[in-house]
């Protein structure tokens, strides 16, 4: 198989070659110009075939780009060192599904990554079926070129700047034996497979800007451009929710310092547009169902997109130090902040020009309690925690730059500043499912909330004698209600239908999508509150150490030695017995300290049992071999171990809420479902 595997590389590298992939990119880069020039002067002067030009260049774009990639992949897995990017981050004895990792685990390869997935959008968005009278919900011709041309003058200049100060395909003279090899911090499954789910959401947020700026330019926001615009939204906010969850298990299971999330600016630099974006998805329903809040609307579109600009510009700027930070490169950071200007400053300007001609809605206006109003909450409480985590992460950089002042704004500011708008947050989103549009009696949305509010109530004493604090205790009681409150929506919409027809596959799947997203919030935050009463024990120990911590007997019963493909281990053996050391076995742990003598770099590889209700979790933090008073030698090691409460919650939440996401894009059945038995 491997000798098969090595005669395929060999006769595909002189077609798919560094040079063809350079060429793919520079032509990739034309494509791109052209897709998002002609079509609009078609548009402007009503010339039908150049307007239809769109939806070739487009797949033309992304076929070039898809071959720009072939070529970097089969360069990495023939160990072509001959290139910059694979010599810096690949080695002969890495394991082959790392060296495509590695391909975008660094600047060039990720911004490659970044402008790949833009063309992939622009494919799906060419693919996707015009308005006809088969069709009657499918794109308009006109609106697809007018999208497809906006996405394309921004695929150009990002594809600019690959071509001119972040090049992949740049080679190396003289060509070294072996590569320097990956960050051994990044060689892990899920990083694997974080930067393209991440990258998705931050891109795919570039078609809800795309449509906010032909709304601006139309001078009409309605119902049916929320309806368009609303998959987009959802798409990239769901790719966005999965990223986020599987960086913080990273941090968690990777780093080995017990955490999952520690406030580093690029983590908020994920986090922020993904508030804005959260936003975003709840004005878009409001604007498809009511007609309200389209500027607001469209104003998000454009600012979660520049934000998500921003946070590329903050990694790869040298502004911010991060373990997972790119670049620190000035020259890098005034391009992508040009750009920045021009596409986010630019659609704002637009706003400013075109949002007062807005077409005002045709609906009747809404008060306070409502749905409609509810969500205008929603938004200033959900754009109120984006500003503080802006704030956070961007004031001690200024403080540095304008008056040499070093600062720190960590853990301790972020959670009490953004503690007080989280707690009537998961309030709301409570209640918000039971109010009805436009006017909300009182009684009548009492008598509805009347089972998750009883449920509430009842489990406030058994919280607070289980949570280690009272803020720990009191969101995780908003968490329940959250949950209850999605499930009790569920409920009252069932019994509402005619008895005949009622059955759980009949209710309509946007109040599946909108109920587990909420479950998976409330989830996410008892996770949260479960993890804020996690007990830490740090011991030097040898072999045959008892520790009794947490209501189990940890027993350190061996060190041995491991060998991977490019690294050497010790190994620990833990055994871990319920209750004392004569308790049945519960689990047994292996963590690891690893070296690559490639890098030079010991890293920790953490040993962990996911449980439902806890997660044990154990952590080398040396090795030293001493003598024993006979004159033996033994090993002595310090063993940091953990008993983290609801940790795994923490990511099934996160993946409940991306789920949810992925149901509301599944197309209804257009035929009668049969009665329910």
């Amino acid at each position: 198989m491997q000798a098969l595997f090595t005669t395929l590389l060999a006769a595909l590298a002189p077609v798919f070659s560094p040079e063809s992939g350079h060429f793919a990119l520079a032509l990739a880069c034309v494509l791109a110009a052209l897709q998002g020039i002609l079509p609009l002067i078609g548009l402007r002067r009503a010339h039908s075939p150049l307007t239809a030009l769109a939806r070739p260049l487009a797949l033309s774009h992304c076929l070039a780009l898809l071959i720009s990639w072939a070529c970097l992949i089969i360069a990495a897995l023939g160990d072509d060192f001959s290139l910059k990017l694979i010599a810096d981050n690949s080695a002969i004895n890495k394991p082959w599904p790392y060296k495509i990792a590695g391909l975008w685990g660094n600047h060039e390869g990720s911004l490659l990554l970044w402008v790949s997935l833009l063309s992939l959008y622009c494919a799906l968005l060419a693919l996707l079926p015009s308005q006809s009278p088969r069709h009657p919900a499918g794109l308009p011709p006109r609106l697809r070129s007018r999208l497809l041309a906006l996405l394309g003058i921004v695929s150009a200049g990002f594809e600019l700047f690959c071509l001119t100060t972040s090049n992949p395909f740049l080679r190396l003279w003289p060509v070294p034996i072996d590569g320097l090899g990956m960050n051994p911090l990044l060689q892990d499954p899920g990083l694997a497979v974080h930067p393209p789910l991440l990258y998705s959401g931050y891109v795919g947020f570039a078609v809800p800007f795309a449509f906010a700026i032909n709304a601006l330019l139309d001078g009409r926001a309605d119902a049916l451009w929320a309806r368009y615009a609303r998959p987009w939204v959802i798409s990239a906010w769901a790719l966005l929710t999965l990223g986020i969850t599987l960086g913080a298990w990273w941090s968690y299971a990777v780093l080995g310092w017990g955490g999952y999330w520690f406030w580093d600016p690029v983590e908020n630099a994920a986090l922020i547009p993904w508030l804005t974006g959260t936003a975003l998805l709840h004005s878009v329903i409001v604007v498809e169902k009511r007609s309200h809040l389209q500027s607001w609307c469209l104003l998000l579109a454009l600012a979660t997109f520049a934000l998500s600009l921003s946070g590329t510009f903050l990694v790869r700027s040298g502004i911010l130090n991060s373990v997972h930070a790119f670049a620190n490169d000035p020259a890098r950071g005034l391009f992508i902040l040009a750009l920045l200007g021009l596409y986010g400053g630019g659609g704002l300007l637009l706003f400013a020009l075109r949002a007062p001609n807005l077409l005002p809605p045709a609906t009747p206006s809404f008060t306070p309690l409502s749905r409609e109003g509810a969500l205008v909450l929603n938004n200033i409480l959900l754009c109120t925690l984006c500003a503080i985590v802006l704030t956070g992460t961007l004031y001690p950089p200024f403080m540095q730059l304008l008056f040499g002042r070093t600062l720190s704004v960590g853990k301790p500011f972020f959670e009490a500043t953004t503690t007080p708008f989280i707690i009537p947050l998961l309030l709301l989103m409570g209640g918000s499912m039971a109010l009805p549009w436009r006017y909300a009696p009182i009684n009548p949305t009492l008598r509805r909330l009347a089972l998750p509010l009883c449920f509430t109530l009842g489990i406030i004493l058994p919280a607070f004698w289980l949570f280690p604090t009272a803020l720990a205790a009191s969101v995780a009681v908003l968490a329940l209600w959250v949950i209850s409150a999605a499930l009790n929506d569920l409920i009252m919409r069932f019994y509402t239908m005619p008895q005949e027809h009622r059955c759980l596959s009949r209710l309509p799947r946007s109040l599946w999508a909108t109920s587990l997203a909420h479950i998976g919030v409330g989830i996410t935050m008892l996770g949260l509150c479960g993890m804020a009463g996690s007990q830490e024990r740090l011991i030097e120990a040898r072999i045959g150490t008892h520790l009794h911590f947490g209501g189990h007997d940890w027993a350190l019963t061996a060190l041995t030695p491991h060998h991977g493909p490019n690294y050497e281990a010790v190994e620990a053996h833990i055994i871990i017995r319920r209750h004392d050391a004569h308790g049945p076995v519960l689990a047994t742990l292996e963590p690891q300290i690893r070296l690559f003598p490639q890098q030079g770099q010991k890293i920790l590889h953490v040993a962990i049992i996911h449980r439902p209700l806890e997660d044990l979790y154990a952590a080398l933090g040396s090795v030293k071999e001493v003598q024993t008073p006979q004159g033996q030698n033994t090993y002595r090691v310090i063993l940091r171990v953990h008993e983290n409460p609801l940790a795994s919650w923490l990511w099934f939440g996160g993946i409940i809420m991306a789920m949810g996401g992925v149901l509301h894009l599944i197309p209804a059945r257009r035929k009668r479902r049969p009665a329910c038995a």
